[in-house]
């Protein structure tokens, strides 16, 4: 019971750094629409521009932010599992090496290519299942997460393939928000600090406005630059600081096919969509083209149906 209540809280807690957010932007809209549109601005014309823009900006931030907490992090498919016999094999056997020919034998069926550093099968304990390539155990989530990028306490979910392209947009749109109340304020700013005009409760909520703006757009443009950085170079931010295994060896670049190529592979092929968080991304997140490995995706995902077919038929029949 106690284990049961600790797991509770600690997800309570996990949503703190989101409710925080959403208090910061909701108050940044009370300041921005209230004090400043109609307590300040009185030429009718700017206040209806301001709050046009504003609200733009405003709509996608929140959407691109939603859609990143909201989407489910993408898990292996059922192919990925051990077949029930050579799971059993798998748990009886407590020689290592012996272990790993086990997983040898499965991953012949698998579009896996990537190892561990010592040159074994990468296989998750927990979730009882190969690892395909780029995918990693969240031990937050509880769960292997497809093309894991990092687990982002800010949106209390993990990024990976399945919401990549909304977390790049999250950030965009969030720092074009904060750049639009920083232009928009600024003159304002200047007129209250240098008490040109009169103080009222404004000057409070505008000061303070744009502060916080400025502050955020440079700590947000900051990390958006590293992750345009990380997808111009195909990586993710664990292979940045843990480079893939090919058999080979180690290789930061081994998934980099180019700029404009890492590009589509995270915001598609349709430019028209690149801005709107809706899912566009390319491949199915089980398996990737590298630079020496050329995968066919149409013949990968055949390979994915038929083990998978394979593996429940295995686990219908077992006795």
């Amino acid at each position: 019971m106690a284990p049961q209540a600790l797991r509770c809280c600690k997800r309570a807690l996990n949503w703190l750094p989101v409710v925080f957010v959403n208090l910061v932007v909701g108050w940044s809209y009370y300041a921005y629409v209230v004090e400043l549109c109609v307590f300040t601005i009185s030429n009718h014309a700017e206040r209806i521009s301001y709050l046009v823009i504003f609200h733009i900006f405003l709509m996608m931030f929140i959407w691109s932010y939603w859609r990143t907490i909201w989407s489910v992090p993408a898990s292996p498919s059922q192919a990925f599992s051990l077949p029930r016999a050579e799971k059993e094999l798998y748990e009886r056997e407590e020689r290592a090496e012996m272990q790993q020919e086990i997983l040898k034998k499965v991953a012949r069926n698998l579009p896996v290519y990537t190892r561990m550093p010592d040159g074994g099968i990468r296989y998750c304990k927990p979730c009882q299942l190969i690892k395909p390539d780029r995918c990693h155990h969240c031990s937050t989530c509880e769960r292997c997460v497809l093309k894991m990028d990092h687990h982002c306490p800010w949106v209390n979910n993990c990024v990976g393939f399945s919401n990549y392209k909304f977390f790049i947009l999250f950030l965009t749109y969030a720092s074009l928000y904060c750049l639009v109340i920083c232009a928009t304020v600024t003159q304002y700013f200047i007129k209250f600090w240098t008490k040109k005009l009169p103080d009222t409760h404004a000057r409070f909520h505008i000061l303070f406005l744009f502060f916080v703006a400025a502050l955020f757009f440079i700590s947000i443009v900051s990390l958006l630059s590293y992750h345009l950085w990380l997808v111009g170079k195909n990586r993710t931010t664990i292979e940045t600081f843990s480079a893939p295994v090919f058999t080979n060896g180690r290789d930061k670049s081994g998934f980099s096919l180019g700029c404009s190529r890492n590009v589509t592979e995270v915001f598609g092929d349709q430019a028209k969509y690149w801005m709107l968080p809706v899912f566009s991304s390319q491949g199915d997140g089980h398996s990737f083209v590298t630079r020496l490995v050329h995968i066919d995706p149409e013949q990968a995902n055949s390979v994915l149906q038929q083990n998978g077919k394979r593996h429940q038929g295995k686990h219908v029949t077992a006795p």
